[in-house]
């Protein structure tokens, strides 16, 4: 109904306040592929995972479901996660997250999952992704005329996916309305933060981060790998 359509495009317009949440739990799907980065997914999950199910249930997807592969930067140590769903599963995505990692370089020209990802992100209320994961949202046009960010390291090779994006080179993450881009591995962590801070509270996010012991980098300009790897290049 009309009314029901105003409640999701106001929702994902004000990147959503706490207090017009949906009353049933948000579901966070996490996309898996061969080769995704180990960090790009656990770090998210453990900073997610503080929230409690009642607000927010976490879930994998993958083509088929099954075990794959991670990558942990240049090695192989043959780490796998299991992703739960298919994308034949009927599961609704409010938060779709798309990781990076050595496995994008393929995955960048895997039809059926950047078709997924173009699909899903059209009806998800936030769209997130960390490190080269951006590269795989380009590709699928959803960041077309968006600000984004991405690896520093692989900063040239992900901006190339596509022109119609506004790349940002220094940035920890990036909102850009309802999409929000981070930087390389580790940024997924603070730009996670960064989400429950906005949906559940600063003090809810505050408390996950002490609770982890986690250093939380909570300005998205502060990006000093940017000059890192400009200077390594």
């Amino acid at each position: 109904s009309l009314f029901f359509f105003f409640i999701l495009f106001f929702t994902v317009i004000s990147f959503l306040k706490a207090d017009e949440l949906p009353k049933k739990p948000l579901t966070l799907g996490i996309l898996l592929y061969e080769g995704f980065e180990l960090l790009d997914v656990a770090g998210p999950m453990q900073i997610f995972g503080g929230v409690s199910t009642d607000k927010l249930n976490i879930i994998t997807i993958a083509p088929q479901p099954g075990w794959l592969t991670a990558s942990t930067l240049d090695s192989d140590h043959n780490i796998q996660l299991q992703a739960r769903y298919g994308f034949n599963d009927d599961v609704d995505i409010d938060i779709l997250m798309i990781p990076g990692g050595l496995g994008t370089f393929k995955v960048i020209n895997n039809k059926v999952i950047i078709d997924w990802i173009q699909k899903t992100s059209k009806t998800a209320k936030l769209t997130l992704s960390v490190c080269t994961g951006s590269a795989l949202l380009a590709k699928a046009g959803v960041l077309d005329q968006r600000r984004a960010t991405s690896n520093k390291e692989l900063f040239d090779w992900v901006s190339t996916q596509s022109d119609k994006v506004h790349w940002v080179h220094e940035a920890r993450w990036v909102v850009d309305d309802n999409i929000i881009t981070s930087s390389g591995v580790s940024a997924g962590m603070d730009m996670s933060l960064a989400v429950i801070s906005k949906l559940w509270g600063q003090e809810h996010a505050e408390l996950i981060a002490n609770q982890t012991e986690f250093q939380w980098n909570r300005d998205p300009d502060n990006d000093p790998f940017a000059e890192v790897w400009t200077k390594k290049v």
